[in-house]
């Protein structure tokens, strides 16, 4: 059974920072990683993807604040925030991308307060 286990949530001020981690039991060709939010009452939105090669890309609202790595694996990928705002509060949820189907994670919740 695929496993996909995001860490690293929690409560923190605004100005903080947190690192999110995911590690996927996922065997075969794994072509990407990301990380996508929710926020109560929105849908569902990309963050930061990172690709077999090591291309990033990232959602505007993020862009300079977040940054997207891998471990040296290739099956765990790390998201560090920094500068956090209320609006970053959401549930964020890490995708595991394979050339047959995606497979996600149940999500770690983050709260960002004022």
């Amino acid at each position: 059974q695929v496993q996909v286990v995001e860490s690293g949530g929690g409560l923190v001020q605004a100005g903080g920072s947190l690192r999110l981690s995911c590690a996927t039991s996922v065997i075969g060709r794994l072509n990407a990683m990301g990380w996508y939010r929710q926020a109560p009452g929105k849908q569902r939105e990309l963050v930061a993807t990172i690709t077999r090669s090591g291309f990033t890309n990232y959602a505007n609202s993020v862009k300079g604040r977040f940054t997207i790595s891998r471990g040296n694996a290739g099956n765990t990928v790390y998201l560090q925030m920094t500068s956090l705002k209320p609006e970053d509060t959401a549930v964020y949820y890490c995708k595991a991308t394979t050339s047959v189907t995606d497979y996600w994670g149940q999500g770690t919740q983050v709260t960002v307060s004022s």
